[in-house]
């Protein structure tokens, strides 16, 4: 599956030439995803303002393109985007619906090639390299592709082409929505450099801004710049990075199995809160719904952490790292608590909270106590977890969670 390929320096400023690939490497992206499934499981929503988001604390997960119109996007606060479409319908998320439609559409990847690397829900890379001899060109390929997400789940995808990663996901940024764009290698160049340094993975507002300092605002001008004087300015690994992505080189295969590097769950409130009680019960909420989802995937984890976000945006986080890696709910509710109380509220207001597992393995040993139960709480805890497989999430819960509002949309 590896991408050929041959170096050579070209002239005193050491630009460099490779040759043709064969690698062919597709970038697929739901067009507005969760705006997309509500539309389709809403009909009467078509052909309205629709964004995904709810509550005046709340932030929008997805607009329709119709809503766009008005200046809405994702990550903008409800508030903002309720002022610019007053008129747009605004509706709360459904998680469950999404992972579900999300689970469809990686089954039909997975039907034209075993080489998928989903990025999210909604977007993923397909090396299709070895498929082209069975089904048809990359171009067939991702037609075939779109036809079929649409065909089975009412939606649709757009799909860049190219023989890099970083190619394919700004060709499939720039023919959207429900387009195709394919970037041959001989003109990887033609399309890349005239887009502003901000299309080149791993520039973000902050090494913009350097980059703008040094006069460069062009991918063209960047990759016309001395690699050393970006490594100056940047750093080595930045500096090297975007030096190479301006010349289109970008050497990744497609990675059939990344291993989770986290695992968190965060919530916030529709009103502030400073009951300590309260915000222990959601604790235990988030360890809950993280801890099932590490048991899912066969992890453990050696460091818990926990995010407080006060009314005042202050954020803190606090984090311990354990000698052994642990799975259970109530073990890692422990350190979750101890985490909190070593916080100390002391009154204030709490607009957001989260608990985040890391460090993940996917073994870790068992330590053995003298006098300790011959079953514990992981064989309780597997137990529940088949439970609520068989009978859904809230049919076996800790009873302090009985009484919450099962409409939980935090994520």
């Amino acid at each position: 599956m590896g991408i050929a390929l041959c170096l050579r320096k070209m002239g005193p400023q050491s630009k460099y030439a490779r040759n043709v690939t064969t690698a062919t490497i597709l970038h697929v992206d739901m067009d507005a995803f969760y705006a997309s499934v509500t539309e389709r499981d809403n009909p009467e929503l078509k052909g309205k303002a629709v964004v995904v988001g709810a509550g005046a604390r709340g932030v929008v997960l997805s607009a329709n393109y119709l809503a766009r119109t008005y200046g809405i996007h994702a990550a903008m606060p409800v508030g903002r985007a309720q002022r610019l479409a007053p008129h747009a319908i605004f509706i709360a998320p459904d998680h469950a619906r999404y992972s579900e439609v999300s689970e469809h559409i990686m089954e039909i990847f997975h039907s034209f090639t075993p080489h998928v690397e989903p990025i999210s829900l909604d977007e993923a890379f397909l090396d299709v390299t070895g498929s082209q001899r069975l089904i048809g060109t990359g171009r067939e390929i991702a037609t075939m592709i779109r036809a079929k997400v649409e065909a089975q789940e009412g939606i649709t995808c757009s799909v860049g082409i190219a023989s890099s990663k970083f190619i394919a996901k700004l060709a499939s940024g720039r023919c959207k929505p429900n387009g195709v764009l394919e970037i041959p290698v001989d003109r990887v160049l033609n399309f890349l450099h005239p887009l502003p340094v901000s299309a080149i993975w791993g520039v973000g507002p902050k090494t913009a801004e350097a980059l703008e300092r040094l006069g460069l605002r062009t991918v063209a001008e960047v990759a016309h710049t001395p690699r050393s004087t970006l490594i100056r300015a940047l750093g080595e690994a930045t500096g090297a990075s975007l030096y190479e992505l301006a010349w289109g080189r970008d050497y990744r295969d497609v990675v059939t199995d990344e291993p989770d590097k986290s695992i968190s769950a965060a919530e916030t409130f529709a009103r502030d809160i400073d009951d300590p009680e309260i915000l222990l019960q959601e604790l235990l909420r988030l360890t809950e719904k993280a801890t099932a989802r590490l048991r899912a995937r066969s992890l453990f984890s050696k460091t818990i952490s926990i995010k407080v976000r006060y009314a005042d945006f202050t954020t803190i986080s606090r984090s311990k790292t354990l000698p052994l890696a642990i799975d259970s709910t109530h073990d890692t509710y422990a350190v979750v608590k101890s985490l909190f109380e070593a916080v100390g509220l002391n009154g204030a207001r709490v607009r957001l909270v989260g608990v985040s597992l890391d460090n993940l393995h996917s073994d870790a040993p068992e330590q053995l106590m003298l006098g300790a139960r011959e079953r514990g709480w992981r064989d309780a805890e597997g137990a529940i977890d088949k439970a609520q497989a068989r009978f859904g999430r809230h049919s076996v819960r800790p009873a302090r969670l009985v009484a919450k509002d099962p409409d939980e949309s935090g994520d």
